[in-house]
């Protein structure tokens, strides 16, 4: 079993930016796959980034060039740095973890909040 924690949701201005994180524990798999998904309201889940723990990346279309995903392989934190944040982007954010470079994700995390007010 793998726990994920988010933290650092908020309320911001547009334009803004914000930081979440995400810590995880329990059985980590040395090789794994990490990512960020949102939802926003009355919107089905999407996905926003995911990075492995060989430094791979990818992002959705709607936030390249705006957000960047990072970890901290030692502490297994994720981090999704937010910037220039439109109210769209308002959404519960989730954690998520693979086993392996997959993007089948077997664990979430119970999400934190970013809301961008225009």
């Amino acid at each position: 079993q793998v726990q994920l924690v988010e933290s650092g949701g908020g309320l911001v201005q547009a334009g803004g930016s914000l930081r979440v994180s995400c810590v995880a524990s329990g059985s980590i798999f040395g090789i794994n796959t990490m990512a960020w998904h949102r939802q926003g309201p009355g919107k089905q889940r999407e996905f926003v980034a995911f990075i492995t723990t060989r430094g791979g990346t990818h992002y959705a279309d709607s936030v390249k060039g705006r957000f960047t995903i990072s970890r901290h392989s030692g502490k297994n934190t994720m981090y999704l740095q937010m910037d220039s944040l439109k109210p769209e982007d308002t959404a519960v954010y989730y954690c998520a973890y693979a086993v392996g470079l997959s993007t089948n994700y077997a664990f979430w995390g119970q999400g934190t909040q970013v809301t961008v007010s225009s």
